[in-house]
């Protein structure tokens, strides 16, 4: 039905999942079925810049697979080569491992985004390493670090960490921020959802 994130530039991030009740059996690598249960669509990257419109960006998806789409997401922005389009060469990670009882043993994710000025040796040299890697939850399963798992893929080309910053689920919304936009969507309209019987 549709699953929403947003992230700010101090590590908040928060998400919704209109299904959240789906439940199906692994995938034919015995994984989730990440693909399966997300579908088919598009994914949309919404950036507020601080310009006059943020900038918006769509593809459909390729797989339901979120790390293969944010992939495809940016080959397919950097291909359409216009002012508007994100112009940079990526490679995206992601994994979720589970327990039996259905709750989260490890989950983690990179994305590693290339600078205009890298040499196609270097990319070449970066390829060949990421397909030699294992998963990212095989790594934070056995008690890898963030640093440790980025010293891992890029340790060999010279890995210096400029920057760390902890990233939390956090939801801002508050009951008056509930109550205003309730307020802003009208009593008729309001009515009209209870009517239909609307949650």
């Amino acid at each position: 039905g549709g699953l929403t994130v947003t992230a700010d530039s101090h590590g908040n991030v928060k998400g919704f999942v209109e299904n959240p009740d789906v439940m199906l059996p692994p995938n034919a690598k015995g994984k989730l079925d990440v693909g399966g249960a997300v579908g088919s669509g598009s994914l949309t990257v919404i950036k507020d810049l601080g310009l006059k419109e943020p900038y918006t960006g769509t593809i459909a998806l390729v797989d339901g697979e979120i790390a293969d789409d944010l992939t495809a997401y940016f080959y397919i922005s950097e291909q359409q080569n216009s002012s508007n389009s994100e112009q940079v060469p990526s490679s995206v990670g992601l994994g979720v491992l589970m327990e039996k009882d259905n709750t989260v043993r490890q989950a983690g994710g990179f994305i590693i985004q290339l600078m205009p000025f890298v040499e196609d040796s270097v990319v070449d040299r970066l390829e060949k390493k990421l397909s030699s890697v294992d998963s990212v939850t095989s790594y934070l399963d056995r008690g890898f670090t963030p640093e440790q798992l980025l010293d891992e893929f890029l340790g060999e080309f010279g890995l210096e960490i400029l920057d760390k910053m902890p990233i939390q689920f956090t939801c801002n919304c508050t009951k008056s921020r509930v109550e205003k936009a309730l307020i802003s969507i009208g009593g008729k309209e309001l009515q009209e959802m209870i009517d239909e019987g609307k949650s």
